[in-house]
């Protein structure tokens, strides 16, 4: 699955930066999230975003998810906090 989005923060105990996934993408991961979450609502994947690609997890955040994006894939990336990226999603059956 690929799709378009911007990078933000969410500031906790330490910063995260997290990519939101479009709602219609988001219904696809809903109707296959039952066999493949861990069982709390998150989903394994493989996340690429340029050219660079990562093992992560997809949370569940009000209904919706995020790809978190962690520093593996943001520095090679040059990613920033208001940037406009492509990810792509292979999720882990």
């Amino acid at each position: 699955m690929k799709f378009d989005s911007v990078v933000f923060e969410w500031r906790g105990p330490a910063p995260f930066y997290f990519a939101a996934i479009p709602e219609a993408e988001c219904q696809d991961i809903r109707e296959v999230s039952k066999i493949v979450s861990y069982g709390w609502g998150v989903i394994p994947c493989a996340v690429t975003i340029g050219k660079t690609t990562i093992t992560t997890s997809l949370f569940l955040k009000q209904g919706s998810y995020l790809v978190p994006l962690k520093d593996a894939l943001r520095t090679p990336e040059r990613l920033n906090v208001g940037d406009s990226i492509t990810v792509t999603i292979e999720i882990s059956v």
